[in-house]
C-alpha cells in the first residue's frame, strides 16, 4: 500500500478535449495539503482548473518533504496506470530522473512546478524565481536595518532547489548591502525546528538582529522562540511563502515581513499546461507565477 495522501477527482462531464478521450492528470506533490496551507493551495488551483477543463486529477503526496522513495514509488505506480500527464513538484532534483525516464518511454509529459528539476525532457518549469524571492526578503532586512548588524539564515531542506535558490538570493542581498550573516542552520521546513534552532540561535549568537526564513513555519517557529525570551520586535524575521498564520503574524509584530508566491497559480498553470500538451499545442519552457513582498502594509490581503 502506497504511503501518502490520494485524492482522486472524477467528474461524469464530457470533456473538452480529446474528443472521446478523458485525460486523467497526476498532481504529484512533494508534500501532502493538509496541515500545509502552500501545498493545499498549490492542490486547489490543480483541482478548479480540472473540474473547470473536464478532467480526472490524482493528487498524491508523500508523508514528508525528504520522502524521496515514497513519491517514486507513488508516481511509478501511476505510470503503470497510464495517467496522461504528470505534474510534478520532486523532493529532490536529481533523483526521480529515472522515474521521470519511465514517463518518457510511456510517451507520458512531466511538467515540474514550484521545484525545478534536472530531468533534461521536462515539458517546462512552472513556479517561481525563489532566487529573487530571495533576495527580496534580503533587502527588506538591509533596508530595515540600514545596511548595518548581524543577521542569520534559517535553512530548510536544502537537497531541495528552490529552498537552495532562497537563500543563495537572501545570502548575496544581504551581503551586498553590508550586513553580518553569522549563521546558517538548517531546520529541515519544520515549525519546531525552526524554534529549536531560533531558541539556540538567541543563546549563541545574541547580536543577530534579523532573520530569513527559508519558509513561514521554520520563520513562525522562530517567532515563538523570540517571544519566550520576550524579544519581540527587537529582531525582524522575514519568512517565505505568506501563508495565512504568517500574515497574521504580520499584522501582529510578531514576523516583520515574508515573500509572497502563488502556489494556486502554480496547480492551475500545471494543468492548463498539460491539457494544451495533450491537444498538441507548444508552450513556454518556464512560466514564472510572481512573488510579492508581504508587510503591514498589505498583510491583510493575506490572512484570509
Amino acid at each position: 500500500m502506497l504511503v501518502g495522501v490520494i485524492v482522486l477527482l472524477a467528474l461524469s462531464v464530457p470533456p473538452t478535449l480529446g474528443g472521446a478521450t478523458k485525460y486523467t492528470i497526476l498532481l504529484s506533490m512533494k508534500g501532502p495539503g493538509s496541515g500545509n496551507p502552500f501545498w493545499a493551495a498549490v492542490e486547489k488551483g490543480a483541482r478548479d482548473a480540472a473540474k473547470a477543463m473536464n478532467v480526472n486529477l490524482v493528487v498524491l503526496a508523500p508523508p514528508a518533504e525528504t520522502d524521496v522513495q515514497a513519491q517514486v514509488a507513488q508516481i511509478e505506480d501511476q505510470i503503470a496506470k497510464r495517467v496522461s500527464a504528470i505534474v510534478v513538484a520532486p523532493t529532490d532534483v536529481s533523483a526521480l530522473n529515472t522515474t521521470f525516464d519511465k514517463a518518457r518511454a510511456a510517451k507520458i509529459p512531466v511538467l515540474f512546478v514550484d521545484t525545478d528539476g534536472t530531468w533534461a525532457y521536462k515539458a517546462t518549469f512552472i513556479g517561481t524565481d525563489n532566487k529573487a524571492g530571495g533576495a527580496l526578503g534580503g533587502k527588506f532586512l538591509c533596508d530595515a536595518l540600514k545596511g548595518k548588524g548581524d543577521i542569520a539564515i534559517i535553512t530548510g531542506v536544502m537537497t531541495t532547489q528552490s529552498i537552495r535558490a532562497r537563500v543563495e538570493g537572501a545570502r548575496e542581498s544581504a551581503k551586498k548591502c553590508g550586513l553580518n550573516i553569522v549563521s546558517e542552520l538548517p531546520a529541515d521546513s519544520d515549525r519546531a525546528k525552526g524554534q529549536q534552532v531560533m531558541e539556540d540561535l538567541l543563546t549563541s549568537k545574541p547580536t543577530v538582529k534579523g532573520v530569513f526564513s527559508a519558509n513561514d513555519l521554520m520563520a513562525l517557529g522562530a517567532a515563538e522562540a523570540v517571544k519566550a525570551r520576550g524579544k519581540t520586535g527587537q529582531i525582524l524575521i522575514v519568512g517565505f511563502d505568506a501563508i495565512p498564520e504568517a500574515a497574521k503574524a504580520i499584522m501582529a509584530g510578531q514576523l516583520a515581513a515574508s515573500v509572497a508566491q502563488s502556489p494556486s497559480n502554480m496547480g492551475k498553470f500545471g494543468v492548463e499546461n498539460a491539457l494544451k500538451i495533450l491537444g498538441g499545442q507548444t508552450i513556454a519552457k518556464r512560466i514564472d507565477t510572481g512573488t510579492v513582498l508581504v508587510t503591514k502594509q498589505n498583510a491583510s490581503q493575506y490572512a484570509k
